[in-house]
């Protein structure tokens, strides 16, 4: 998870280049998901720790723009994931998302560690033993060492390559109900490889065109190998029409390749609220929460692809290194209030299938412990027992669960603002508010 702006000049550079592929979306397999997922979601680097040789590896070692905080053991998912999944498992949920980290599994090129894909057999056997689905991504933002020294995304050798391990993954993890993410927030990935060094930006062209290439034959490949199974690609929505923008890079060039659309929402922008603008640098926790962008971020994308279901896959609220917000916000309240609008969303017709609260725990926010994210709190900097404490939001969420949602009557804490402008129509036709809210089930 790392959010900011992408730049309006690459937008029409990359725009201009990629190839538009024009066909009808959806799948039988969404179409026919009728039970509404609950989840809660972590990824590989920003977690496991132990980190192996690879881009970020490098980025955090050499200090890149990114780089605030070392990266010490993360939180160590590596060693802790019975807990972390024992954590989630009490809360009710039915996903959990973890990464599978082709750095870790491949560390020299065409040579495989099979210790460590037993570790990830362990974590698909241990979700799956609790009753839960994995969502597993096949690439958050991370590719190992020799990659890098090859050209990272810069190299067409990296698209076979990159290929050649996704079909590993898929192949041994297929047939037991996983949810596939093929590329976590294509545009972000790419700005992130921008501002530490893995991509000089006049090259941005041709990482965008590779990762669509990537994600529309992994797509063929993993419904070859696992059919039935449900793949997207998460994107991450930005304000004020700057998603039209993204959507041209990526969402519109693969739209015939999605079985769902995954969406991460985390903050909006109105004329009485243009904080998400602390966004680019980094402080997220001066964000001031819009909740009710979330409907309009959805209702952006159903009117969009109106036969494609949503799935939130990423919805959080950062403070600062675990301090109370000064304006007395709560994890508790972010939750509610955000799910209010999703099952405002979903009285208005429109099909919203899955929520993954993000995170599980605190982790590196690329680059950055300061952001605290976790229902589980973790202080990966001064406490070496890397003990998981649990904030007032995890028996808010277990509540959530377990009630399908906030009741009828439920008020949210933060009102809707003053003439959002999550997108384009919202200012001029907002919300009902008050209005019916249905249950998630």
């Amino acid at each position: 998870m790392r959010r900011s702006t992408v730049l309006g000049s690459v937008l029409a550079v990359l725009a201009s280049v990629i190839t538009s592929v024009g066909a009808p979306p959806g799948r039988a397999a969404a179409a026919a998901q009728d039970d509404f997922l609950w989840g809660v979601a972590t990824s590989g680097y920003q977690s496991e720790g132990s980190a192996p040789d690879s881009n970020w590896r490098r980025y955090e070692q050499a200090g890149t723009a990114s780089i605030k905080d070392p990266y010490v053991n993360a939180v160590d998912f590596r060693h802790r994931y019975a807990e972390d999944i024992a954590n989630a498992k009490a809360l009710g949920v039915e996903v959990f998302r973890f990464g599978v980290e082709w750095s870790r599994i491949e560390p020299r090129k065409g040579v495989v560690d099979q210790a460590e894909l037993a570790y990830y057999d362990d974590v698909v056997a241990r979700i799956l033993a609790a009753g839960m689905r994995p969502m597993i991504t096949l690439d958050h933002w991370v590719y190992p060492g020799w990659v890098a020294d090859q050209g990272g995304w810069d190299a067409d050798a990296t698209v076979d390559d990159w290929l050649a391990n996704a079909r590993r993954v898929v192949d041994r993890y297929k047939g037991k109900g996983a949810i596939w993410i093929t590329i976590n927030e294509p545009t972000i990935y790419l700005q992130n490889e921008i501002a530490n060094g893995g991509l000089e930006a006049w090259q941005t062209p041709w990482m965008m065109s590779r990762l669509v290439t990537v994600h529309r034959r992994a797509y063929d490949m993993i419904h070859q190998l696992d059919p039935g199974t449900l793949v997207s690609s998460n994107t991450a929505y930005l304000p004020a029409g700057v998603q039209i923008g993204q959507d041209t890079l990526f969402v519109d060039h693969v739209r015939d390749k999605l079985d769902f659309l995954g969406l991460d929402y985390y903050y909006g922008a109105s004329l009485d609220n243009i904080s998400a603008v602390h966004g680019a640098s980094g402080e997220f926790w001066k964000i001031d929460p819009q909740p009710d962008g979330i409907y309009y971020a959805l209702r952006y994308y159903a009117q969009k692809f109106p036969t494609l279901p949503l799935y939130i896959v990423e919805n959080g609220m950062p403070t600062d290194n675990g301090l109370a917000r000064p304006d007395g916000y709560t994890r508790s309240n972010h939750l509610r209030d955000h799910i209010y609008w999703i099952q405002r969303a979903k009285a208005d017709g429109i099909k919203v299938i899955g929520y993954n609260y993000w995170s599980i725990t605190d982790n590196y926010e690329w680059g950055s412990y300061r952001p605290r994210f976790g229902l589980y709190t973790v202080d990966a900097l001064t406490d070496p027992t890397l003990t998981r404490r649990p904030t007032d939001a995890v028996a808010t969420y277990r509540a959530l669960i377990t009630g399908h949602g906030v009741p009828a009557g439920y008020a949210p804490v933060k009102p809707p603002a003053f003439c959002s402008i999550v997108s384009l129509d919202s200012c001029l036709s907002p919300a009902r508010y008050p209005g019916p809210v249905a249950p998630l089930n």
